[in-house]
C-alpha cells in the first residue's frame, strides 16, 4: 500500500488546506455556509483528489484524480480573489494564500507531465 503522506505535493496541498480554514474563520458568519464553504470544500478536495489518486492502481488513474485536484486549484484561487474583493479576507492574507495554490498548482501540473 502507498503512502500519499510521502508526497511533496500532498504534503504543500495539505498545508494549504490547513491555511484556508485558518484564514476563513475570519469571513463574515453570512458565508458560513455560501462561500467559507465552498472554499473549505475546494481545499480539502486538492488533498482528498492526489491522496484517493495516488491508492488508486496505476499511473493513468492517478493522473485523472490529479487533473481533478488541478480544477479545484483554479476553483480555490478564484474563491480567494472574490474574497479579497469582497474585502473578506485582507488582501495580502488572501494573496498569500494565492500564492500557495499556485505553487501546489505548479507541483500537480509537473506531476501530470512525469506520469504521462
Amino acid at each position: 500500500m502507498r503512502d500519499f503522506r510521502k508526497l511533496k505535493v500532498w504534503e504543500k496541498a495539505h498545508q494549504l488546506t490547513l491555511e484556508v480554514y485558518k484564514a476563513s474563520k475570519k469571513m463574515p458568519g453570512f458565508e458560513l455556509y455560501g462561500l467559507t464553504a465552498q472554499m473549505r470544500r475546494a481545499a480539502v478536495s486538492i488533498s482528498a483528489n492526489i491522496a484517493e489518486g495516488y491508492g488508486r492502481s496505476g499511473d493513468p488513474e492517478f493522473s485523472r484524480f490529479l487533473r481533478i485536484a488541478q480544477g479545484s486549484s483554479s476553483e480555490l484561487s478564484y474563491h480567494l480573489l472574490l474574497c479579497s474583493d469582497l474585502g473578506y479576507l485582507d488582501r495580502g492574507l488572501a494573496d498569500r494564500l494565492a500564492e500557495l495554490v499556485d505553487e501546489v498548482q505548479r507541483m500537480l501540473a509537473a506531476l501530470v507531465r512525469r506520469l504521462q
